[in-house]
């Protein structure tokens, strides 16, 4: 039989010392989601170097700046334009996702996105790989120096703030992983398809 991953006493203790005066509904949420949670899970959060955290090849950055008067509306004809689609980013082998939202009443930006490995070569990788993508997307926020300006990395550290709390399906599969293991599944399906059609003739 195998052991509870945590004990029941100790769950309702963590409980109470978490959210003590909370509503009974969200002490029984946090109960049964503590009975999942496996405290030894191999991809513990850690840094994912100057800023971010990193869980397994995977890290995280998000940051939010101001946007020069009119920013959020040129930003938008952009998106527009390339109907939201920035496959020229592909050439950042590292790049997971990126995402853009406007908030406050259009005054601000939050931009976050998910990629494999450490911070400093990730932005190296912006500047070296796709400049005027990054300038033509950040040029509408206040005080972007340009990416190739020496001083980019200290900008946008002052703008980033390390996630409190984030999850990762697959921590340990970098995007190139990711693309080869879709390969070989096109690959095996198109063998089996060929299979499957001489078994029917």
């Amino acid at each position: 039989m195998t052991e509870p991953r945590n004990d029941l006493a100790d769950i309702k203790r963590k409980v109470e010392e978490v959210l003590g005066d909370a509503p009974q509904l969200l002490k029984l949420a946090l109960e049964n989601v503590l009975r999942e949670h496996d405290p030894h899970a191999d991809a513990q959060p850690g840094s994912a170097g100057r800023v971010g955290r990193q869980s397994g090849k995977v890290s995280e950055l998000t940051a939010i700046a101001p946007l020069k008067p009119g920013g959020a509306d040129r930003l938008r004809r952009i998106f527009k334009l390339v109907n939201g689609n920035f496959a020229g980013a592909q050439k950042v082998a590292t790049l997971h996702d990126m995402r853009f939202v406007f908030f406050e009443n259009d005054t601000k930006i939050l931009f976050a996105t998910t990629y494999d490995g450490d911070w400093d070569t990730y932005i190296d990788d912006f500047a070296t790989k796709i400049p005027d993508l990054m300038d033509l997307l950040f040029s509408s926020v206040e005080g972007w120096p340009g990416i190739k300006d020496p001083g980019v990395k200290d900008f946008i550290a002052s703008h980033q703030l390390t996630a409190d709390g984030w999850y990762v399906a697959n921590p340990h599969l970098s995007v190139v992983d990711t693309r080869r293991l879709q390969r070989i599944n096109d690959a095996l399906q198109e063998f089996l398809d060929k299979v499957s059609g001489h078994v029917d003739s």
